[in-house]
């Protein structure tokens, strides 16, 4: 009834080989085929590559442009005097009151004597310098 797996016979054979078009090995043919040399692998480098390319493309397309933007801005805050016209990066518009270190007071409004302490690096565009003439023109 019940057989133990002992007991059974398994009988494995290999499944029959593909057919293919060279001749099986140990065989002789009328014609012998050269033999073929094995392929030298590519050395390690080259799979780095890619990646090293990637990070130059990156460097002169996102990188360089951004280091020099922030140039130019460092270059603009610290170039702040008084009187020049100023907005910060909140929106608000004023004039340049006095620079006392990080600190920058603008002057809001004329009228009531407003003024506003920010710090240099929230500003952020110098609309107007205070040096530049505002028509050229006149004399």
């Amino acid at each position: 009834m019940i057989e133990s797996l002992n007991s059974r016979a398994f009988d494995y054979q290999d499944p029959p080989a593909p057919p293919s078009a060279a001749p099986p090995a140990g065989t002789t043919t009328g014609t012998q085929a050269p033999p073929v040399a094995p392929t030298a692998a590519p050395p390690a480098w080259t799979q780095f590559l890619p990646f090293v390319v990637i990070f130059v493309i990156f460097y002169f397309l996102l990188i360089k442009p951004q280091r020099r933007q922030q140039k130019e801005r460092e270059k603009m805050i610290s170039a702040i005097k008084k009187n020049d016209h100023v907005i910060t990066t909140g929106g608000v518009c004023g004039i340049v009151d006095r620079i006392k270190d990080n600190d920058v007071y603008l002057r809001i409004d004329e009228k009531s004597d407003v003024k506003l302490r920010v710090i240099r690096s929230a500003i952020a565009v110098v609309e107007k310098v205070s040096g530049a003439e505002e028509n050229p023109d006149k004399k």
